[in-house]
């Protein structure tokens, strides 16, 4: 009979515990739907808004990328602090692009200062001074990765537009195997027929999955734990039949950057994983293609905090869009 009780008194205060726990989660849900803006504020500094044209000695407005196309293509270049890493990576992209230039194709390289505090924007000004299709956008504060592509993809002229990480840790001439899968994609690609890649949809992505057994070989149990536990989070949330949501290496047609990123609302490392789960709300055509890749010393990101950080903003990501705190306007076009 004791024994009975007991198990009794043990059920109820299991059933008490779970009853709380549903209260907690229903009153959570309940302020974060009061306290969340449904959509993203893009707030933007009037410094923000020009860039310094060197040939001519003036400031000039940037365009928008609600305006129509006028290049071929466009490359942005998140950089926070990359004084030493750029400018490599900087000279590998800008001898590639000059290969096309010299072909009859059009190009720019948007250089986005994440409210660096060393010379980034000076050495990204020495290349702008050299040729006049590289431009820096300076943010006068840090916004995070996400928020210095976003502002960088509205800034931009291409057909298609490329977002390449600072560090050059993914070889820049496998930018052809992105434009081949476009091709594949759509039936053409943004060298042939710009004026078709700007009105279509597709978002190619940069894999290092390949690499996975590599890269296994070389990590930390503790790592290893983080990264897997993070994959997870990513299919079970929010993106399925992408591998590798976090390679610095995506090419965007006109028409999907704007559907997209007047959307964004994450600008932290997490920014790549609601790109894509936007896109797939729009049903926009998403493949994956293998690049090169090799790491690179001076990663800005902390292990520990990094992923702690990432995880938690998967999770907010799906819960906000769980219960309608945020919301995607019906605006893809074609």
């Amino acid at each position: 009979l004791l024994l009975d009780a007991a198990m009794g008194l043990i059920e109820n205060l299991f059933l008490y515990i779970l009853l709380i726990a549903a209260l907690v989660i229903i009153v959570l849900c309940i302020i974060l739907y009061i306290t969340t803006q449904p959509y993203p504020k893009l707030w933007r500094d009037e410094k923000e808004k020009v860039f310094f044209n060197h040939k001519r000695k003036e400031y000039q407005d940037f365009p928008s990328l609600y305006n129509d196309w006028s290049i071929n293509l466009s490359v942005i270049v998140p950089a926070y602090n990359e004084e030493e890493r750029l400018p490599p990576m900087l000279d590998e992209c800008l001898e590639y692009l000059e290969q096309l230039k010299r072909s009859g194709h059009s190009y720019e390289v948007i250089v986005v200062s994440d409210g660096s505090t060393d010379r980034t924007v000076e050495v990204a000004q020495r290349y702008a001074s050299k040729y006049d299709t590289v431009r820096v956008l300076a943010l006068v504060k840090n916004r995070g990765k996400g928020g210095a592509v976003r502002l960088g993809m509205l800034s931009s002229r291409g057909s298609a537009l490329l977002f390449a990480d600072a560090d050059g840790a993914t070889r820049f001439a496998d930018l052809e195997k992105l434009n081949d899968s476009l091709r594949n994609t759509l039936g053409f690609d943004y060298l042939s027929k710009p004026e078709e890649v700007a009105l279509s949809h597709a978002v190619i992505c940069g894999s290092r999955a390949h690499l996975e057994k590599e890269e296994t070989a070389k990590r930390s149990f503790f790592r290893l734990f983080l990264m897997h536990a993070f994959h997870f989070l990513v299919w079970f949330l929010c993106v399925r039949g992408i591998r590798d949501t976090q390679c610095g290496f995506k090419l965007l047609t006109r028409e999907s950057a704007r559907s997209i990123f007047q959307t964004l609302h994450v600008e932290r490392w997490a920014f790549d994983v609601e790109m894509l789960y936007i896109a797939k709300y729009f049903n926009i055509p998403v493949t994956e293609i293998a690049v090169n890749w090799t790491e690179i010393e001076g990663s800005k990101i902390v292990p520990f905090w990094s992923w702690l950080q990432m995880g938690k903003d998967l999770v907010l990501i799906w819960l906000r869009y769980k219960i309608g705190a945020w919301k995607i306007d019906n605006i893809k076009q074609n």
